[in-house]
Order: C-alpha cells, then structure tokens, then sequence
C-alpha cells in the first residue's frame, strides 16, 4: 500500500484523485472513486442550482460513507453564476473536502478554512501555486501541459512543472495532466508529487455519466488526437480533436477573429448535451487529454485504481533493483 503525505492529510487509502469535471463529476462516479479508494470531487457548477448541489451531495452519501469532496470552479461565465450560493451548499452539507479551480479563490479558501474545510486549488504554474499556498490551502493539484481543460498558455510539461512546484511548496502536490497508468503514478511521487489526479482515465470507467460511444471513443484515440482551442483569446484549452474543435480552430486563425465567432460551436452545453449525452462525437466540443494513448480499456473504477496502485507498486520495486 502506498501511504503518501497526501493520503495521511485527506484520509483517503490510495494516492489517486478524481478531480472535478463538469457534467461527469457525479454521484455515480464519484462514490464509486470513493469506494476504491481514491479522492473524488463532485463538480459543484453541473448541479443547476445550489439547491440541486446538495441533493447530490445527499444522493453521494447514501452511495459511499468514504471521503469525497466537492470541485468549486470559478470562471468568466455569459450568465452569472451565484458562487457565493454554491460555497453554502457546500459548507452547510458538511462538506470536509473542497477542490478550487479558476480565477483566484481567496474569499471562498478564507470561507472553507474557517469552516474546517480541507482545500485543494488546482493551478497550473508555480507562481499560482505559491499564491494559493499563500492563501493557506492545504495542497496544490499542479496541471501539467499534457492535461484536458486549461494548461495555461505557458506549455510546461508535468515532467518540468511538477518538481519545479516541489522545490519550492510546503503543502502536498497532487500532479495531474497525462497520468493513467502505474508508472505514472511511480514517476509522479519519484518527481516529488505525493498523488496524482486523472480526469480523462475516469471518463473511460464504467461508471462514468457519459455515453459509451464517448468512452469507446476515448480507448480508440491515440496520444495525438487532442488539439489545442483559444489560444488566440488567450485562455488556451486542451479538448478532443473532432470535427467542431478543428473548426474552432479554423475559424479562431482568421485575422480579426473574436470569440463570438466561435461561441456556437465552443458552447459548453452543445458539448455536454450532443456528446456526453446523446453519443454524438461530432456534435460539440470535449475535454480529453494526452492521456488518451494510454488508456486501452474501459474499466470498473475499482480496478482502473488497484490496477494503477498494484503497478505504481511494481515500478517502484524494479527502480528499486537497478541501484
């Protein structure tokens, strides 16, 4: 068994977390994370209000007594979004563990550490990660280049970013971005991280919320079938290459190009009603990473995290042998 900083601060029996993702980060997947024993995020914002939040924190509970957490993502949004509404979900359902993402979290880390929440802010440079340590969150998810979602519009690799943030934190890293396998999990903790997170991996489990033309998608796919969107409007994005991303891409390369030229075809909730839905992969865009070379099946999330802690295990004993 690999007991790491990580797993003794958020009490949790394996190194491996399920981070938020919206419209996948469900009770559904999440308790059953939990049941392997890993560290799930419910994703706050694919709940439509804060009322709804809290019925699925409910519906997770009756799912798993073991830990899980909620994700609380904080982005620039057409519709606003009553984030303050959603903390208090959060913290009057006794929620213990928080994941923060997005812009800078200072007024809700200040809320949940008051509350006795644990939080965990992903970010995706080392300065982002100092500034969140500064704020006193108790770990720091790093993303690197390699990941579905946001990387940043640095382009710095896992094998760069992750030991770079652990010269200089104090708190426990959790490495995400092109982990799936147990030799990921090895090199991540050789590199000085203390857990890693996978989102992709996850999306191809058998009990993830999305449709098997999605998962099947994702085992078929290679390492190079992501591609990089809106990098011109400054907010890069690693999403699945489909039809819709190449012509995001497309169009976001004319000269004069703006976001509203592409807003239809970049809509977030096209993505998760034609593809997560309804199975069409062509029909909008979605999140998936490098990673995607990595994974060769679609698995129960109790196998896919023994089967990575088993071979993080074996890796590390041949390592071990060679000196």
């Amino acid at each position: 068994m690999l007991r790491t900083r990580f797993t003794e601060a958020f009490g949790v029996e394996h190194p491996v977390v399920c981070g938020g993702m919206t419209g996948v980060g469900t009770a559904e997947l999440i308790s059953a994370v939990a049941e392997a024993g890993g560290l799930g995020f419910l994703t706050a914002l694919t709940q439509p209000t804060p009322e709804a939040l809290a019925a699925e924190i409910i519906r997770c509970r009756e799912m798993t007594d073991k830990p899980f957490g909620v994700n609380l993502t904080l982005l620039p949004t057409v519709t606003p979004v009553p984030y303050d509404e959603y903390r208090a979900a959060i913290i009057d359902s006794g929620i213990t563990i928080v994941e923060t993402a997005g812009s800078n979290p200072r007024q809700h880390v200040e809320a949940f550490k008051a509350a006795g929440i644990k939080v965990i802010h992903k970010a995706v440079a080392v300065r982002h990660a100092l500034k969140a340590q500064s704020m006193g969150v108790d770990a720091v998810s790093i993303d690197g280049f390699e990941c579905a979602g946001h990387p940043g519009n640095e382009d710095i690799p896992g094998l760069v970013l992750i030991p770079a943030a652990a010269r200089v934190l104090d708190i426990p890293i959790i490495a995400s971005g092109g982990f799936a396998t147990g030799d990921g999990l090895a090199a991540a903790l050789a590199l000085g991280a203390s857990a890693i997170n996978m989102g992709t991996r996850f999306v191809a489990s058998d009990e993830a919320p999305v449709h098997p033309n999605v998962k099947a998608q994702i085992v078929a796919n290679d390492e190079c079938q992501t591609i990089l969107v809106f990098r011109e409007f400054h907010n890069t994005a690693r999403v699945a290459r489909n039809a819709i991303s190449e012509e995001v891409v497309a169009i976001s390369s004319r000269p004069g190009a703006e976001f509203s030229d592409i807003a239809h075809l970049a809509s977030g909730a096209r993505g998760r009603t034609e593809v997560l839905q309804k199975g069409d992969m062509d029909g909008g865009m979605w999140w998936a990473g490098q990673s995607q070379g990595l994974i060769e099946a679609v698995l129960p999330c109790k196998t896919i995290i023994s089967d990575i802690v088993s071979d993080a295990e074996t890796a590390i004993r041949r390592i071990a042998d060679l000196t």
